[in-house]
């Protein structure tokens, strides 16, 4: 029997074909496989760049492409297009064997040749070249190809380099980048060893044995086993494409231990989720036998834990090893440890309720204090530091508060009396807030004989407040691999500011930072990334957190802002918007629709739903606010109503003669809740507003 593997991008390519093509390749594929000489079923080409790329007929206008051995019976899938297109990429693209990593690589050796005569007239023109540092047998020992060596060595400029990016190979361009950058050859190839699957170089590399280097390289190819796991991966091609690990991404989920906590770092789309799911998947069948739960993986939201659950299942079917995993939220994990010890779930204040209670505080004290402030000190001074009582409060320190305001002021005693006025309403209805029943989880924790985890996992720690830091922290006892935690200081959509240090939670040292986004294309990255203004962000770990280097391989359209002259054609427009790419073959439930506000949410569900587009879960057009897309990603996504009076929203703005301070904060979330929105796209882009845009757009 032959051996089939295809390539990752494949999938996605898949998904957007008709049903009726989609059904032709499954037919394709299965003769394919089951044929004993499956090479009859290929044809060649004239001349191709490679020798060994061959197409396969599915319909009179489509043709699959495969790259086939010289010898051997192993055959790659690379994609499905239409003859002409098929035919184009097919004599282009020549394949070798990575000489230093071994893994497969692939380059559009046309469009080089094409390149190189214009790079020749630049450099004749130019003294210095880009690479004149750099010897021959350092670029051939970070895996530059000997054959690119004349193209390399005509480069003038980082631009040209640049220009080179869609065309080399994902490791020979970056080994190149970073020795442009200034680095040394032995500095570049710390940042090529990521592309390792071991820590280790192959001791021998075979250029011959194409299936030696696909599997070495799992970030790109998967083997398909036998017709029910082909039959498997095509019926939910996106949902396998979301579950790839880069090498570097591997490294970090695969480690053998881990002496402490981790933090691992990176942009949207670097696949810090992903590993997460790894790692725990990693840990749950290397334990021993038991009956119980051992593995907790936790998240802000019910939503996103239950995309992790979700994506879970599609990373491992073993029952046994499910059974170990608990994927909940925190707050959700906070109510069972509470409500097993009070017999009944804890009474969660409802947010118009809670408004309203420091609206009254803050008119207790003459509007002299503002109920934002006031609701501020409480959660983001009492209780982050686990103030006991007034005398606390009264002598603490503030950290990250902009007003400043005396210990022991009479201004801190009004606060006080006001809070404690909040407190005493609720305690009187019996009710409390999500990160009271933290708290209380935590303490209840801390009187156990023993915690109930192995191991923590935790995914967007960015946006977790203290006294859930706290829970988690007791939710597992000290030592090797017991907290794993992902995050992205610039996504953080909350007001939380978490040293993990001051909660007992020690990660320096044990910090990995992910730079590659194999979600989002270059120009949807690069575009989304403008919108943070270059402000850095405060990493968990205390450290200054920044999206330098942050770059993506892949590219595709740029994103399209489209404005409208009111809310009813702004409406009409996502509608079109939406059949285009419906029509175009995406699936309904891979187009996301983020907004600011519940309102303009219920706004385009009806127009959606009047316009016969399905939008209800699971297989409908997802529409959600910008703070329930955390997580999420899409094939297409479409934010509307990013306009000059929704974004950034006023209600979530401290005012800037109350707290300067606070004021930027807020700003700042803003421009991340609209960066965490664009962010979920991995083909298309776009945004529409009525009116003013957004200043954010600018």
């Amino acid at each position: 029997m032959p051996r089939l593997y295809i390539d990752k991008e494949f999938l996605p390519g898949y998904a957007k074909l008709e049903k009726t093509v989609q059904r032709a390749v499954d037919k394709a594929l299965d003769m394919f496989g089951q044929h004993t000489h499956a090479g009859l079923h290929l044809e060649k080409l004239r001349n191709p760049k490679d020798q060994r790329i061959r197409t396969i007929r599915i319909t009179d206008f489509w043709r699959g492409v495969v790259l086939a051995p010289e010898q051997g019976d192993e055959y790659l899938l690379l994609t499905v297009l239409p003859h002409d297109k098929a035919n184009a990429f097919a004599t282009s693209k020549k394949f070798t064997v990575n000489q230093v990593l071994g893994v497969l690589e692939v380059r559009d050796q046309t469009a080089l040749e094409g390149f190189e005569p214009a790079l020749a007239q630049v450099a004749g023109a130019t003294a210095d070249r880009l690479f004149d540092r750099v010897n021959d047998s350092d670029l051939t020992r970070l895996g530059v190809d000997k054959e690119l060596l004349p193209i390399v060595r005509l480069l003038t400029s980082e631009d040209h380099l640049l220009a080179l990016s869609a065309l080399l190979p994902e490791p020979q361009y970056n080994a190149l980048v970073a020795l442009a950058s200034g680095m040394s050859a032995e500095e570049a190839w710390q940042e090529l060893s990521a592309y390792l699957v071991d820590a280790e170089p192959p001791e021998t590399i075979d250029q011959d044995d194409l299936a030696a280097a696909i599997e070495r390289t799992p970030d790109r190819y998967v083997s398909v086993s036998g017709p029910e796991e082909l039959a498997d991966i095509l019926a939910h091609p996106f949902a396998v494409w979301r579950v790839f690990l880069h090498p570097r991404q591997r490294r970090v989920a695969y480690r053998p231990s881990h002496r402490g906590p981790v933090l691992v770092s990176g942009g949207a789309g670097t696949g810090k989720t992903v590993t997460v799911l790894h790692r725990a998947v990693f840990l749950a069948k290397r334990l021993p036998p038991g009956d119980g739960k051992d593995i907790l993986v936790t998240t802000f939201t019910r939503g996103l834990a239950e995309s992790l659950a979700e994506q879970l299942r599609l990373l491992v079917d073993d029952e046994a090893v499910l059974a170990r995993i608990d994927v909940l939220n925190v707050d959700r994990f906070a109510n069972q440890v509470v409500s097993a010890a009070e017999g009944g779930h804890p009474d969660i204040v409802d947010q118009p309720t809670y408004t309203r209670l420091w609206q009254a505080a803050s008119r207790a004290t003459g509007g002299a204090l503002s109920a934002s402030f006031l609701q501020s000190e409480w959660e983001q001074v009492i209780l982050a530091q686990a103030l006991p009582d007034r005398d606390a409060y009264l002598g603490c320190d503030r950290p990250g508060r902009g007003r400043p305001v005396r210990t022991h002021s009479p201004t801190r005693q009004q606060a006080w009396s006001a809070i404690a006025g909040v407190l005493d309403e609720l305690r009187r209805f019996g009710q409390r807030t999500h990160w009271q029943v933290a708290e209380q989880a935590a303490e209840l924790l801390a009187k156990r004989s023993a915690p109930p985890y192995r191991h923590v996992l935790v995914d967007e720690g960015q946006d977790l407040h203290p006294t859930q830091w706290r829970l988690l922290r007791r939710a597992v006892a000290r030592g090797a691999d017991d907290m794993f935690i992902v995050s992205d200081p610039n996504q953080r959509i909350y007001a939380n500011q978490v040293s993990l240090a001051r909660l007992g939670i020690e990660v320096r040292g044990r910090s990995n930072r992910l730079t590659v986004s194999y979600r989002t294309t270059h120009e949807i990255l690069s575009w989304s990334v403008r919108m943070l203004a270059g402000l850095p962000a405060q990493g968990l770990d205390d450290a200054e957190d920044t999206l330098a280097g942050y770059h993506s391989p892949m590219h595709g359209r740029r994103p399209v802002v489209q404005p409208f002259p009111d809310r009813y054609a702004e409406q009409e427009g996502i509608v079109t918007k939406v059949r285009e790419w419906l029509d175009a073959g995406v699936e309904p439930h891979a187009v996301g629709i983020a907004v600011r506000t519940t309102a303009k949410v219920k706004e385009i569900r009806a127009a959606l739903r009047d316009a016969g587009i399905p939008n209800t879960a699971p297989s409908g057009v997802r529409v959600n606010t910008m703070h329930k897309m955390k997580g999420l990603e899409y094939r297409c996504v479409l934010v509307a109503g990013v306009d000059a009076g929704t974004v950034p929203a006023s209600a979530a703005l401290t005012p800037r003669d109350e707290d300067p301070v606070a004021h930027g904060q807020d700003l700042h979330r803003e421009r991340c809740l609209l960066f965490v929105a664009c962010t979920r796209a991995r083909d298309a882009l776009h945004l529409t507003h009525a009116g003013p845009p957004s200043p954010f757009l600018t």
